[in-house]
């Protein structure tokens, strides 16, 4: 298997995802005409307020879909570790949306608020309820891509997706209150959207370490660390590891490891060591694209630990 594949194997991954963003603007754009009907027919600014979320989620989204086919472009001289970070560039751009639509929906919010208005029409809450469960759905389907794939991105849309439906359900819940309590409660559908505010925030935050920390070369779980020494252990002249280093560069994994061997090896036999090693990582199913093995020669105490294994 050529090295070429895992990158390959990346830009797939890309693609796949950058798909079903696509579809997520498609879907943003049908959600944000019927929501601007609905509010401006129904007397909802919970509704209106959901329909340029929506349409704001148009842009955002561009930019993820934008990000997975920088990601999906293979390496070059200037880029010998591939585009793979735009992925994770594309979900802090996600995070600063959310915290946009936060500041937006919080104003608007208590200017309506302070602004008497008659109560929504309660056909309105089948229309909230066809939102809550088209975004949840999609939510779900982006988030699973997102976890299968190691999407930081996919996540992060994810989570736009679902602080849209999360808006959605607290709008329902201020309409019902609105409706079934009369002019007293018009204004019910705004404070629910103000205190939704609150957890589209928090998922701002998420999104936004979790991004940085990508950007920032954050180390990787030690799970992950765990299962590269694995499969690194399992090939024949591995006496012992030190200092294993993995960084996320957007969909896949950049591997750094020093592998002991047996002190009275030729340079050559060490090569070879470190070359099955390299292939061993690339074609497992770690999503790895690049690695690089430093041989050192193992100690008496590191062969014994091995016999004893």
């Amino acid at each position: 298997m050529s090295e070429s594949n895992p990158h390959h194997t990346m830009a797939q991954r890309a693609e796949s995802g950058g798909a079903l963003v696509m579809r997520g603007i498609l879907l943003n754009l049908v959600l944000a005409a019927v929501k601007f009907t609905g509010g401006i027919l129904g007397n909802t600014y919970a509704l209106v307020a959901d329909g340029v979320e929506s349409v704001a989620d148009v842009f955002s989204s561009l930019m993820v879909w934008a990000g997975f086919r920088w990601a999906a472009a293979p390496p070059d001289e200037n880029h010998p570790y591939g585009h793979g970070k735009a992925e994770s560039l594309a979900a802090l751009t996600v995070a600063l949306f959310l915290f946009a639509a936060t500041g937006w929906i919080a104003v608007h919010a208590v200017r309506e608020i302070v602004t008497p208005h008659r109560v929504p029409a309660p056909w309105t809450l089948a229309v909230l309820a066809g939102v809550v469960l088209a975004k949840t759905v999609f939510a779900r389907r982006l988030e699973s891509l997102g976890r299968a794939t190691g999407s930081t991105a996919l996540g992060a849309e994810a989570w736009h997706h679902g602080a849209d439906a999360i808006t959605s359900a607290a709008a329902f819940v201020g309409i019902t209150i609105a409706v079934v309590g009369g002019d007293r409660f018009a204004a019910a559908d705004d404070w629910a959207a103000l205190i939704a505010c609150g957890v589209i925030g928090a998922n701002g935050v998420r999104v936004l370490r979790q991004a940085i920390g990508d950007i920032m070369d954050l180390a990787a779980p030690d799970e992950t660390s765990a299962k590269v020494q694995a499969v690194a252990a399992a090939v024949p002249g591995v006496e012992a590891m030190e200092k294993v280093r993995i960084r996320r560069a957007g969909l896949s994994y950049l591997v750094d490891l020093h592998v002991k061997v047996a002190p009275t090896l030729s340079v050559r036999a060490g090569h070879d060591i470190a070359g099955a090693v390299k292939h061993a990582l690339l074609r497992s199913p770690l999503q790895i694209t690049d690695v690089l093995v430093h041989i050192e020669p193992a100690e008496n105490e590191d062969m014994c630990a091995t016999d004893e294994q």
